[in-house]
């Protein structure tokens, strides 16, 4: 009950990678950024461990970014063709490779950090890939035409992955859809058909997650715009609902996201956002109680899962570590009323 888990991606090493940047370069090259990815993810892990997590990851330390990460070892996309466009509906912009072929993976992407991560704890392990939607919103296309087209191809992509992951032990995979709270007519239409298409024949635990993103400058002024009350969820959640995937992992923390809207996730887990990634105030304890209880007015205890607003990569790793030591000990407070 009340079991703690992370969105994603956590700071790495300041001698792996530069450090509080979204995009960090690496500080190693060749067999010895093999192995300090390889280091960084096991460390990572056991540090989790020492916060007090009850479902841990690898953190995304062997990945530039969680989107390109997985891209990395596709074939049909060609790095040197780069193509500037906007990214979630042209919030920010960014150049970005560009698709030219067949969408086919060349073998395995994540089957170093899932395996180190795997040896490294007798605890749930979860997995993050980046969701069809939005890896489509992440890379330019000059091959397939259709957005849906592309997302279907990746999808079939990302499920020889997961397949592959779960057969290495891993207990949740999760999907990153944060086009899910810009694109949301698009759900319904396509990317949720698509979801389904990466998740298919997974007996593991599966999730989603759709946040409003890290907590960088174009994420922070885009929420500024967004008025009091945040409703994105009220469109998908009831296209989530209908679906097999089991999880979803939601911000809350500090965002004017209505806690109601949870209750059109009946049936599934939800992942409630306790800790606010675009602040580098550390949450008390009892912060993260408040959060959880004002859930648990909408979600019963047994399907609730206190998590991350979203990816940590940018933050301070002391700040990060901090977070997740406050969300176990919050979690616990509550468990605690609980059982009394």
């Amino acid at each position: 009950m009340l079991k703690t888990t992370l969105a994603g991606s956590l700071p790495k090493p300041r001698w792996l990678a530069e450090e509080e940047k979204l995009w960090a370069g690496w500080k190693l090259a060749g067999d010895d950024l093999a192995e300090g990815k390889r280091d960084a993810t096991i460390l990572a892990v056991k540090l989790q461990e020492e916060a007090g997590l009850d479902i841990v990851g690898d953190g995304e330390q062997a990945r530039q970014h969680f989107v390109h990460g997985f891209l990395a070892n596709l074939e049909g996309i060609d790095w040197e063709k780069k193509t500037r466009m906007g990214i979630r509906n042209n919030r920010y912009e960014a150049d970005v490779p560009t698709v030219t072929g067949p969408i086919r993976r060349k073998g395995s992407v994540h089957r170093m950090e899932a395996e180190a991560a795997r040896a490294n704890t007798t605890r749930q392990l979860k997995f993050t890939l980046p969701g069809p939607m939005t890896i489509v919103d992440t890379i330019a296309d000059a091959h397939y035409g259709r957005r849906e087209d592309l997302a279907f191809a990746f999808a079939e992509a990302l499920n020889e992955e997961a397949l592959e992951l779960q057969a290495l032990g891993v207990d949740v995979v999760q999907f990153d859809e944060p086009a899910w709270n810009v694109y949301m007519p698009q759900v319904a239409e396509w990317g949720m058909a698509a979801l389904e298409r990466a998740a298919k024949g997974l007996t593991c635990t599966t999730a989603v997650h759709i946040c409003y993103g890290y907590g960088i400058k174009a994420n922070i002024d885009w929420k500024a715009t967004l008025g009091g009350s945040w409703r994105h969820y009220e469109e998908t959640f009831p296209v989530i609902a209908r679906s097999s995937i089991r999880q979803v992992s939601l911000e809350c923390r500090n965002s004017r996201v209505p806690m109601d809207l949870i209750k059109l996730l009946d049936g599934k887990d939800v992942l409630v956002g306790c800790i606010d990634v675009a602040s580098n105030d550390i949450e008390t304890p009892e912060q993260v109680a408040a959060t959880i209880r004002e859930a648990m007015k909408f979600v019963a205890p047994e399907k609730l899962f206190p998590c991350t607003n979203c990816g940590m990569a940018p933050m301070s790793r002391n700040v990060a570590y901090g977070k997740l030591a406050s969300l176990a000990q919050g979690a616990k407070i509550v468990c605690d009323e609980l059982r009394r």
